[in-house]
């Protein structure tokens, strides 16, 4: 169901009618000045083409309106307090089985932190060399002791990263992680259009692409053939997790257990927002099922309605830590996730076949989200964390969530570094 039956690459005049009759010719412009290898992989981009996206924008862009919104309650922190021996049992017995896998999403570059290449290569040491990437695998490495058992790591890269990505993994020796039980993959791409909808180029052989949004890990896992090592292994369950968050807790057997003991197909940690205003997406239900509403979409009236006892109705913001059911995962990816069409600043080169890098949105790009992946399941546990003790992204050079800031919480939280 995920393979295409192996065929002839496209011709020059199959190429050439394809693009034509959408009135993307300008694809062609200098398939004349490339070599037979630059000609193969354009012909190889355009065959791949869908030619459906540009008209995603031919009459500007609207997202779909959302449902009927309903508040979605979380088991707090006092709640799994009582049920936390229980809960724990059963999550380290699952792991134990090899039941529990981790996906980290690593496509990202250092850019806005002063960094050329991997966000997970990033000193984030003072006294120490201490990165990104050994901070979150030394978090995975805790679990591993705790059960005795070995936990399936699916790496996510992007075309940009991946090769810096595992040379540097393979330099630093995994970071002491079983090398056997680490799996790269490389994040599916998706065609950048410009206002008018025609395909942008980055170079003369090359169509300009980005990665497909986070809601494209589990397809890009799929198409990179690793569901046979899912399924090899027995594991039914996999965590998602972001790479920029230094105190991410991976395959936590807490959590784990509260997912399987609730008999739901899909879990999210969660927070307590620090105030009604801050800026995270929201868990809560839409049109009877697990969604999220990012705080842009939310109105004044949704942002500060409260219960009777006071409290936040949409309080628990998400922080990128997912546990999913694999067979609904297999089930919802047949499904084909819906389709966001972002504005961008799309570097690319010009009819004179110039480089240019905009300062300004210039087109855009497509991408799936997880809160779709969430809004396909049947029912999602929300599952409250502190945050001091698992929420520290890095995301910005300084103030909020920044390498600062998470340092502070490092600290906090008795981490050397």
């Amino acid at each position: 169901m995920f393979c295409a039956e192996k065929r002839e690459n496209m011709t020059f005049e199959q190429a050439k009618a394809k693009l034509s009759g959408a009135g993307q010719e300008h694809l062609l412009r200098y398939y004349e000045e490339l070599n037979e290898e630059q000609r193969e992989n354009l012909l190889r981009q355009i065959e791949h083409l869908d030619m459906e996206l540009p008209k995603m924008v031919e009459h500007g862009v609207k997202e779909a309106e959302r449902g009927v919104l309903a508040p979605l309650g979380a088991i707090t922190l006092d709640e799994i307090d009582k049920k936390r021996e229980s809960y724990e049992t059963s999550g380290i017995q699952a792991i134990k089985k090899c039941k529990v896998g981790a996906v980290l999403l690593a496509g990202g570059q250092g850019t806005r932190l002063g960094l050329d290449g991997p966000k997970g290569m990033l000193n984030i040491g003072v006294d120490k060399e201490l990165f990104l990437f050994e901070r979150l695998v030394g978090n995975l490495m805790e679990v591993v002791e705790k059960t005795g058992a070995w936990i399936p790591l699916f790496i996510m890269t992007s075309e940009k990263n991946n090769e810096d990505t595992v040379t540097f993994f393979k330099e630093k020796n995994y970071f002491g992680y079983d090398p056997r039980y680490v799996f790269f993959f490389v994040q599916q791409m998706a065609p950048s259009v410009s206002y008018e909808g025609k395909f942008y180029m980055e170079d003369k052989d090359k169509v300009s692409t980005s990665p497909n949004g986070n809601g494209g890990w589990f397809v890009s896992l799929v198409k990179a053939g690793l569901l046979d090592e899912v399924r090899k292994f027995g594991v039914e369950w996999l965590n998602v997790f972001a790479v920029d968050n230094v105190l991410q807790k991976i395959a936590d057997p807490v959590f784990v257990g509260a997912v399987l003991e609730n008999k739901c197909v899909c879990g999210a940690k969660v927070v307590a927002k620090a105030d009604p205003n801050e800026r995270v997406g929201v868990l809560c239900l839409e049109d009877g099922k697990p969604s999220i509403v990012e705080y842009y979409e939310m109105t004044d009236e949704i942002i500060h309605s409260r219960d009777g006892e006071g409290k936040l109705l949409y309080n628990f913001g998400v922080i990128l830590n997912y546990l999913f059911q694999v067979d609904t995962l297999v089930q919802i990816v047949e499904q084909n996730l819906p389709l966001h069409v972002v504005e961008r600043k799309i570097p690319y080169i010009n009819e004179n076949g110039e480089y240019v890098k905009p300062e300004q949105p210039n087109g855009y790009k497509f991408e799936t989200l997880v809160l779709d992946m969430i809004h396909l399941m049947d029912n999602c546990l929300s599952f409250e964390v502190e945050r001091d003790k698992e929420f520290a992204p890095i995301k910005n050079a300084t103030g909020v969530d920044s390498l600062e800031s998470a340092r502070n919480l490092m600290k906090k939280n008795g981490i050397s570094f």
